[in-house]
């Protein structure tokens, strides 16, 4: 008889849990999931977050001087296209002022959507008609945020530009509010 109930029983029958390989495979997508979200947790505490600015109290308060700026480019009548030729790697545009203004510099913002080191910060002097043209190796394909600013600070034009969606852009100040 105890042949018969060797004959029965599965070769492994007597090894111990650790000795088969059904617990450790089944123990192995937990294992998986546990890696990967320390993984996670490791990037989400050592990458910093390009979106969030740390001073954002400041940002706030700044945001009201910002408003005059803008004022200032609206009283004005201020207004710029830009476009760029990825094939010569050059920034063209125009600047459109009132008679009498001219601005020996402007600077031009182009800040990348989510990573601020992509960003590009351009001098450029427009002519007597306000035509400027200025080298920029390389503009990503992206949404960008557009500051023009004029030399001394005192008026701003804000945009959004699609690129190469949108091959130019133009922004204008709003128009000024007529007098009483």
């Amino acid at each position: 008889m105890s042949n018969a109930m060797s004959l029965n029983t599965p070769q492994g029958a007597n090894l111990p849990w650790y000795r088969h390989r059904w617990p450790w495979l089944l123990m192995l997508g937990p294992f998986i999931v546990i890696m990967g979200g320390l993984y996670l947790g490791y990037l989400a505490f050592s990458q910093p977050d390009a979106l969030v600015v740390g001073d954002y109290y400041k940002k706030g308060k700044a945001i009201n001087q910002d408003l005059r700026r803008d004022q200032a480019a609206t009283a004005l009548g201020v207004a710029v296209g830009l476009r760029y030729d990825a094939a010569r790697g050059v920034l063209t545009g125009k600047l459109e002022l009132p008679a009498g203004h001219q601005e020996r510099s402007v600077q031009i913002h182009l800040a990348h959507a989510t990573q601020p080191a992509k960003d590009v910060v351009l001098t450029v002097a427009p002519d007597a008609d306000g035509v400027f043209g200025t080298p920029l190796a390389l503009l990503e394909r992206s949404r960008w945020q557009v500051l023009v600013e004029g030399e001394k600070r005192d008026w701003r034009l804000e945009g959004v530009w699609q690129w190469p969606a949108q091959h130019e852009i133009e922004i204008r100040a709003d128009a000024p509010a007529p007098a009483n």
